[in-house]
Formats: C-alpha cells, sequence, structure tokens
C-alpha cells in the first residue's frame, strides 16, 4: 500500500506538470479528439506534446508489456492512474481502435513478430486502424460473412465488402475477418487478416447519419493483395481472434458510460435553467432525474472497474462484456437525453452560436447508434439471459 501511495503521489505530481491547460477538461467535439495515425490532426500543438508525454511513459497503453511499448503497469497503478487523471480532468491523450481493440487481440494471439512490429506504433499513435467485421448480409449473425480470400501461395487476394467501418475513410490499417475455407461450417473457415488501407484495391464511402454526420463508411475490397505474414492467429481459426476482440469492443463501447470528464450535467442545467434560493437547480424534476443519472454513473464506473479487475485475473465471465455493453450505451444514451432536456430550446439548434453550431443535438442524435454498433442490445440481452442468468429456453 506504501508503495502504491508514493506511485500516487508520483504520478499526480507528473500529471500536474505534464498536461497542458489544452487538454484538460471534456473534448467539446470530435475535432478535438486526436487519433493519431500517418495523418494525424491536432487540434493544438499541446494536444501533440500531451500524446508524445503520455506514449514515452506508455501510458497510452498502461497495462500493455513494456518490450511492447506499454506502461507495464499492474492493475492497481493503472486504476490510480485513471483516477489521477480524472482528478484534473485530463483528456484521453489518443483514442484509438489499436489500444481498445486490436492490440489485446494481437497481445493474445499474435506472432513475437507482429507485436513487435505493431503494439509499439499503436502504443505512439503512429498506426490507426479501423475494423472490417459487418457486411450488408452479415450484421448480427456475423459468422455469415462473404469477403473472400483467395489462396495465391505466399499472400490471398481478397474480394468482398464490409459496412459500418468506423473511420475507415480516415484508418492507415484494417483488422478484418475474411473467409478462408468457404466450404468449412460459417464459424470455421474465417481467418483474421491486417493490411493497409493504401493497398490497390480498396476504395471507401461514407455513410451518413441522422446526426448530418457519421464516423461509419461501407469498404470494398477489389482484388486486394494480403501478404500471409499477417495473418494472426491459426488460419480458418479466426473467430477465435474475433470473439476475444468483440468482448474487448464491447467493454470499449460500455466505457463510453463511464463520463469522468467533463461538466457535471448539474452545472450544464444550472447554465440553461438557473438556480432556486437554496441554490439547487431551479427545476425539481430534472433535478431528480440527474441525481439518479449520477449514482447510476458512479455505480457503473464502480462496476467497470471490478470487471477489470477480474478480466486481468482471468476471473471474469466471458459474457460480462455484454452486460457492460449494453448497460454502459444506455447510460450514455441517458446522458445526452438529459442534456437536451437540461438546455432548454438552445439545444435544440442545428446550427448557429448558441449550441456549438448543433453540436449538443448532433451528439444526441448520434447515440441513437450506441445500442446498435458492436451487437445490438437485443442481441447483448440475449446474451446476458442465456450465459449469465441461464434463464429457462434462452
Amino acid at each position: 500500500m506504501a508503495d502504491l501511495e508514493t506511485f500516487r503521489a508520483e504520478t499526480r505530481a507528473w500529471l500536474e506538470a505534464n498536461c497542458p491547460p489544452e487538454c484538460r477538461g471534456a473534448a467539446p467535439g470530435e475535432a478535438e479528439m486526436v487519433w493519431g495515425g500517418r495523418n494525424a490532426v491536432f487540434p493544438t500543438p499541446a494536444h501533440k506534446v500531451w500524446l508524445d508525454r503520455m506514449a514515452e511513459r506508455g501510458w497510452t497503453a498502461p497495462e500493455w508489456p513494456r518490450e511492447y511499448g506499454g506502461g507495464g503497469l499492474n492493475r492497481e497503478e493503472a486504476k490510480v492512474l485513471a483516477s489521477e487523471m480524472r482528478r484534473i480532468k485530463a483528456r484521453p491523450p489518443l483514442y484509438s481502435f489499436g489500444v481498445w481493440m486490436l492490440g489485446p487481440a494481437l497481445l493474445a494471439f499474435g506472432t513475437e513478430k507482429q507485436k513487435q512490429r505493431f503494439l509499439p506504433p499503436i502504443v505512439r499513435g503512429e498506426i490507426r486502424w479501423c475494423q472490417g467485421y459487418s457486411e450488408p448480409g452479415a450484421g448480427s449473425d456475423l459468422a455469415s460473412i462473404q469477403t473472400r480470400a483467395v489462396d495465391q501461395g505466399d499472400h490471398w487476394i481478397v474480394n468482398g465488402q464490409k459496412i459500418w467501418t468506423s473511420y475507415a475513410d480516415k484508418a492507415d490499417w484494417i483488422f478484418c475477418l475474411v473467409r478462408t475455407d468457404p466450404e468449412a461450417p460459417k464459424h470455421l473457415g474465417i481467418s483474421f487478416v491486417l493490411f493497409d488501407m493504401a493497398t490497390p484495391g480498396v476504395t471507401t464511402r461514407p455513410i451518413t447519419l441522422i446526426s448530418g454526420k457519421s464516423p461509419f463508411c461501407e469498404t470494398f475490397f477489389d482484388d486486394v493483395r494480403v501478404e500471409k505474414e499477417n495473418l494472426v492467429g491459426v488460419l480458418n481459426r479466426g473467430w477465435d481472434v474475433a470473439k476475444a476482440l468483440l468482448a474487448h469492443e464491447r467493454t470499449m463501447i460500455g466505457a463510453m458510460g463511464d463520463t469522468g470528464v467533463g461538466r457535471p450535467l448539474g452545472q450544464v442545467a444550472a447554465d440553461h435553467l438557473g438556480l432556486d434560493e437554496a441554490g439547487r437547480l431551479d427545476e425539481p424534476l430534472l433535478r431528480a432525474r440527474i441525481a439518479d443519472y449520477d449514482i447510476d454513473a458512479a455505480a457503473f464506473r464502480l462496476a467497470m472497474e471490478r470487471a477489470g479487475d477480474q478480466m486481468k485475473a482471468k476471473q471474469a465471465h466471458p459474457a460480462i462484456a455484454s452486460m457492460l455493453k449494453y448497460y454502459g450505451s444506455e447510460l450514455n444514451k441517458r446522458r445526452h437525453e438529459l442534456a437536451m432536456a437540461a438546455g432548454g430550446s438552445d439545444a435544440l439548434e442545428w446550427e448557429g452560436d448558441r449550441s456549438n453550431d448543433g453540436q449538443a443535438a448532433r451528439d444526441w442524435l448520434r447515440t441513437k447508434a450506441n445500442s446498435i454498433e458492436g451487437g445490438t442490445s437485443e442481441v447483448q440481452l440475449n446474451i446476458i439471459a442465456k450465459h449469465l442468468l441461464q434463464l429457462p429456453g434462452a
């Protein structure tokens, strides 16, 4: 415990000295988020400084081994780092599917050469990844994918289409499910491969959502060459990798419900609705709804920490990620519903100065996809009913 408190004091001092003021507080919008990659865009020079400083310590992936660029922290130290970042409202230095999804899969299934090749650049934010899973005919039934990889000796030729490929138009590389044995049962004959999005034959087309914006794309593969050294795991057993990665993806999406950075909803509401004579939000029903949300959000943060401890100790039920994904998605939707209620008529504005060019309304509409992406809420509830609650007939 004494060592942990020493680590806390040192971490607190380092964060205070190294986290720029521009990188504290909630990001006002996606334009303030740093995704890295070979075409990285930084809102200010301070954001680049913050990423470089954190990456140098491995704290963009604090629990990854040091030999792969990570921080080498144990679970308790990582929790201290997270709590100290929340204390000063430090933004994540890097938003990365490489850190959240691919990295853990490579640590579990990748070769040593693959780990050395890809993990350190992911930590430094040098590669931006996208995920090639869903297809027009394979959404919730993901194992029905038809994107085909034909053996050409030392490489494959890939043809097919993916959909809802988040940020495919901005990504450098893709981790992708392809069918390498069309004669095998659908959960077999699938392989997990990596390739550069600049490879000839790869094209993307953004899909506009109701919010007027979208991270999602259609992605097309026309005779794309994929080297066999980029196969992750065992040939035709990519479903094993896919399932492990899905658990990390669902936990990542669920973490949207853990909003430890940014202004509390009560303050947002007070700006628009004012306070009563006792200094409380001058709208009792909304005040109660916000209090309920704050309690649930605090409880969910603790549940996330407990689940993280269980996963680290390899004691977590495989379906726990579905629980976190479901509840975190619903919690995030509740937050934005309350933000709209708190903002009053200003929050309804689509363009202009009062609501930051419609950011509140656009963010609210964007959250409607939370209960679809990464596996629908209905699918998650079925998994919970069958595997966690073991309900009869589930």
